[in-house]
């Protein structure tokens, strides 16, 4: 048996996050005496941190009330919002009044770079005495007599084969009174924890949207400081959830991505190619062209919002930010969302000294009184394009006090079979904007990965994959994927193989989400491993 090292803290946080990190300050401001680690996957903090990002920044102000004058990172001012529904060859611009009214209205936010606040975020926690980690991935939960006791972390050192090689290091154990994890987005130690504690009970199941976003560099005089763009429609077809964005940023550089929800049916999207395709509308070409990528990202968003919320409680461990579900998806923003339920954990920390009472509290918060104003926004889209923007506009006005709260279902189990869907004409074009193809994108990524290391894409019966899959679904691995990670190759015996290029993983968690067979599993690579985003 392999002897680990232990690590002894009152509270270790897993993920560096807006959460994790708001979390660990506030527990310092309040109780100095506290040892307090934060563990971080990528390799430095930052390097896997992807939002839009606008930043409704009052939560901020609370635990940090300097911030505005202190934070050095790119803080670019709200100045002006456009929303439109995109056709393919025009779009229709929603009135500013309506705007105004919803929670799309971002008088008074920031667009920012979350790659760069978290690092200053870590650099205040430091400065207040935490301990904060980069480059170590918490691979597993740690048990007490049914209770959590902490975290053990990855080996590192393996072979490809899981056997240990010259450079062998065994994960310490981190043990800690109070484990709060803040993995974001379908965190991989929350959802084992989530499964063993029946934290889903009574819930509905967790819905996502998968991200892409861009930084470009553009010519002198095109870009408009301040400006956010938000739109539906095109190249989305109606019965398919998703958006785009647009925020200008400054030196001539704009953000631009989109958002597809992982609700998709068709088994033939390819969601990658909707956000080139949208690159590629008579409104967004212009603004492009001449222009060249400085970097890319992919992540999901965890979209269920209230009625997805799992308890956030159990035995000695918390769950904060997006891993519990606190993004406001009709605001499409979740970092207020993450500092609001880190703060409201270290509270509750400060005064009870442990996980019990927690879940109740952060329901009679103000984070959760904003999640349920926007309760029923996403999932009224299930029932097309244009009732969702009706049933938006209802809710905005009335502020979510309607008296029904629409479900959430699967995302697993919405995509139809080859034989039972017809898939759309999207009037898609010939895209001539980079990047050329998936490994392409993968490139502004920054990617690292230990080719020789243990694939941390766990497929526990490949046998689907050349059988049903083939037939049912057409392996939707291949395009779900925004890294070019499955493949199915020739097996040299006449057949097909699936392939894993997992140095290609950009850490999405998209296939956890979406194989129908829901025979992919997303296990942490080696600590360090992953996408280098800059300034994303």
């Amino acid at each position: 048996m392999t002897e680990r090292e232990v690590m002894e803290y009152d509270v270790v946080i897993v993920g560096a996050g807006p959460a994790g990190l708001a979390c660990a300050i506030r527990l310092k401001q309040l109780k100095p005496e506290l040892s307090i680690c934060v563990l971080e996957k990528g390799s430095a903090v930052g390097a896997h941190s992807l939002s839009g990002a606008v930043l409704e920044s009052a939560a901020l102000e609370q635990l940090l009330p300097k911030w505005s004058s202190q934070y050095t990172g790119m803080k670019v001012p709200a100045a002006q919002d456009d929303v439109r529904l995109m056709t393919s060859t025009g779009s229709y611009k929603m009135p500013n009044f309506a705007v105004n009214l919803s929670p799309m209205n971002n008088h008074g936010n920031f667009i920012i770079s979350l790659g760069q606040l978290t690092p200053w975020l870590a650099e205040q926690a430091e400065q207040a005495g935490v301990d904060v980690f980069p480059g170590f991935a918490a691979a597993e939960a740690l048990f007490d007599d049914g209770r959590v006791k902490g975290v053990r972390i990855g080996d590192m050192g393996l072979e490809r084969d899981g056997s240990p090689g010259p450079n062998y290091t065994p994960g310490v154990e981190i043990h800690a009174g109070t484990t709060v994890l803040a993995e974001g987005s379908r965190g991989s130690i929350t959802k084992q924890l989530i499964a063993k504690f029946n934290l889903r009970d009574g819930v509905d199941p967790p819905t996502f949207g998968l991200g892409f976003k861009e930084l470009w560099q553009l010519p002198a005089g095109r870009v408009q400081p301040g400006r956010i763009e938000h739109a539906f429609g095109w190249p989305l077809d109606k019965h398919t959830y998703g958006g785009s964005f647009v925020y200008h940023l400054d030196n001539d550089r704009v953000y631009v991505g989109y958002v597809v929800g992982l609700n998709y049916k068709d088994p033939r999207l390819k969601p990658f190619e909707v956000f080139q395709q949208f690159k590629h509308h008579p409104r967004i070409k212009p603004l492009l062209e001449g222009g060249e990528i400085l970097a890319a990202g992919a992540r999901t968003i965890a979209a269920g919002g209230y009625q997805s919320l799992p308890k956030l409680e159990m035995p000695g461990a918390m769950l904060i930010g997006d891993g519990a579900g606190t993004l406001n998806v009709f605001k499409i923003k979740g970092i207020h969302q993450a500092i609001r339920s880190g703060v409201c954990a270290a509270d509750h920390l400060s005064e009870h000294g442990s996980s019990t009472g927690y879940d109740a509290r952060w329901r009679a918060s103000e984070g959760h009184r904003e999640l349920r104003a926007v309760r029923n926004f996403k999932p009224a889209f299930k029932r097309g394009l244009y009732f969702g923007m009706f049933n938006a506009g209802i809710e905005a006005l009335l502020k979510g006090r309607t008296p029904w709260t629409l479900r959430n279902s699967a995302d697993w189990s919405a995509l139809e079979k080859l034989g039972d869907y017809a898939s759309p004409d999207r009037a898609w074009v010939e895209r001539s904007l980079p990047p050329r193809d998936r490994l392409a994108s993968v490139f502004f990524a920054g990617n690292v990965h230990d080719e020789s290391q243990p694939i941390h894409l766990k497929v526990p019966d490949t046998s689907i994959c050349v059988g049903r899959c083939v037939t049912e679904y057409g392996n939707p691995c291949e395009r779900f994927c925004p890294a070019g990670v499955y493949e199915m190759v020739d097996d040299g015996q006449g057949g097909r193989r699936l392939q894993i290029n997992s140095a290609n993983c950009v850490h999405c968690k998209s296939c956890d989400i979406k194989d129908p067979y829901e025979n992919i599993i997303w296990t942490t690579p080696e600590g360090g491993s992953g996408p280098n985003y800059q300034n994303l």
